[in-house]
């Protein structure tokens, strides 16, 4: 009995400090649930550098509650999409690890799982509800000392509009807001009051990634990001015969993409342009508008361009990445000048090497036009760089199988790495023959005399 008294208090010491660690977890529904619908459930479930692997809730009317909670740290809150399985996203917990990894703030993931899971009509309808409950608990946030310019939502495909509700019930006063995908089926051609839109916040930036389905094809924020086009993304199947992976892939992909900026691995450089055909054409390559720091980096550090971009309204750009992680590409003007007396058409393959490392650029996306003494302007892709160039490989085709093999006389070639610290190189003097490698040293290259 004695040892019993004694180890009483012990016990309801332990069950109250594992009441205390108990953490919260995003709602997991299934099929079933979203076969039947789901009505709509908001759960704020906050993660700090405190309890980074650990969700606590937050309570919509009593902030106090939660002595986590910091109003003098900046707040990023998270929201989903369209949840057609019920099950949670498998991207969560990466995102808010990240986003605590790169600052001591409050993130918030926004769980409307209920109500996501649902038919797209009704998640679709879902949408402005969720963000009229989260603009209440952000004016309780203002009411409670918290600066709307110190918050920054992260939404993706239904998530983005959301966010661009809240914004908009503000009048633009929250900090940022990046939109990851939007969503595009029963938002295209939507007044901007109806979507997401450049006045939401006062900075908004927007990822492309499938807007040939279900994305948003037209810009939507004060610099809009092309992956690869905005459509197609690389890695991702090409046939329905993938499985439900078909459908997602290219949409889920901007998520990925956004987290893999968090990690500062590698930068993405992303040109303003027109089009993304002439974006692979070297067409968009120039950055002075943007001063010393260059054309903007896609993803979590963009706010550095902030105060051009915002003079600038809108801007459209483009970048290109590896089918996965590091997904920056390294880029290259790459100038070509021939001497044959015809004109010939096809396509280079670029290879630079290192210390048994290569990296390769191939530039087949249009067959290029190669005129004697012309210089033609192409833009090469390296999968990933590479720290000095010992020596480079060119191979030329056309794709024409049936006909004789062509010879490209290059009188001078020359690349020039987009980042300006770099020097071009070049070679002069080189004979290609069509569907055979050559491999020799550049050289630093000389100042054109012609």
């Amino acid at each position: 009995m004695f040892h019993w008294q004694l180890l009483t208090p012990l016990l309801l010491i332990t069950v109250q400090i594992y009441e205390a660690q108990e953490c919260e977890k995003f709602t997991k529904l299934n099929v079933g649930h979203a076969f039947i619908g789901t009505s709509l459930t908001i759960r704020l479930l906050l993660y700090t550098r405190e309890n980074g692997t650990c969700g606590s809730l937050i309570s919509h009317t009593n902030i106090s509650a939660n002595p986590q909670f910091n109003l003098s740290r900046p707040t990023t809150f998270v929201i989903h999409g369209f949840r057609p399985t019920g099950s949670p996203p498998v991207w969560m917990n990466d995102m808010t690890e990240q986003l605590l990894a790169r600052s001591d703030i409050n993130v918030i993931v926004v769980d409307w799982n209920r109500g996501a899971a649902t038919s797209y009509f009704n998640a679709v309808k879902n949408t402005k509800k969720a963000g009229a409950n989260l603009t209440a608990f952000i004016e309780l946030m203002q009411e409670h000392g918290a600066s709307l310019s110190s918050i920054h939502m992260i939404g993706f495909s239904l998530g983005a509009h959301i966010a661009g509700f809240v914004g908009s019930s503000l009048n633009g006063s929250l900090g940022r807001i990046t939109g990851l995908d939007p969503a595009g089926i029963m938002f295209t051609h939507s007044p901007p009051q109806d979507r997401l839109d450049s006045t939401d916040a006062q900075f908004v930036d927007v990822l492309h990634t499938d807007s040939d389905s279900l994305g948003f094809r037209e810009p939507l924020g004060h610099i809009d990001f092309y992956a690869n086009g905005g459509t197609d993304q690389p890695g991702c199947p090409k046939t329905i015969f993938s499985g439900e992976s078909y459908f997602k892939c290219d949409h889920q992909r901007s998520v990925i993409l956004y987290i893999d900026s968090m990690t500062q691995t590698c930068q993405s450089r992303a040109y303003p342009c027109s089009s993304y055909k002439d974006f692979l054409n070297g067409k968009c390559l120039e950055c002075d508008q943007f001063g010393a720091a260059g054309c903007p980096v896609f993803g979590y550090d963009v706010t550095q361009w902030k105060d051009t971009l915002l003079k600038l309204k809108q801007t459209k750009t483009f970048f290109t990445t590896n089918a996965k992680t590091p997904f920056c590409m390294t880029n290259y003007k790459m100038d070509v000048m021939i001497w044959n007396k015809d004109v010939h058409w096809g396509y280079i393959t670029v290879k630079f090497h290192y210390n048994g490392t290569e990296t390769v650029a191939t530039i087949d996306h249009a067959a290029s036009e190669f005129k004697k003494y012309t210089e033609t302007k192409l833009l090469a892709q390296f999968d990933k760089d590479i720290q000095k160039v010992e020596k480079m490989s060119l191979k030329f085709s056309t794709g024409n199988v049936l006909k004789p093999k062509y010879k490209l006389r290059v009188l001078r070639i020359r690349l020039t790495h987009l980042e300006p610290e770099q020097r071009p190189l070049c070679r002069y003097d080189v004979l290609l023959e069509e569907n055979r490698e050559v491999t020799f040293r550049p050289i630093p290259c000389e100042v054109p005399n012609f």
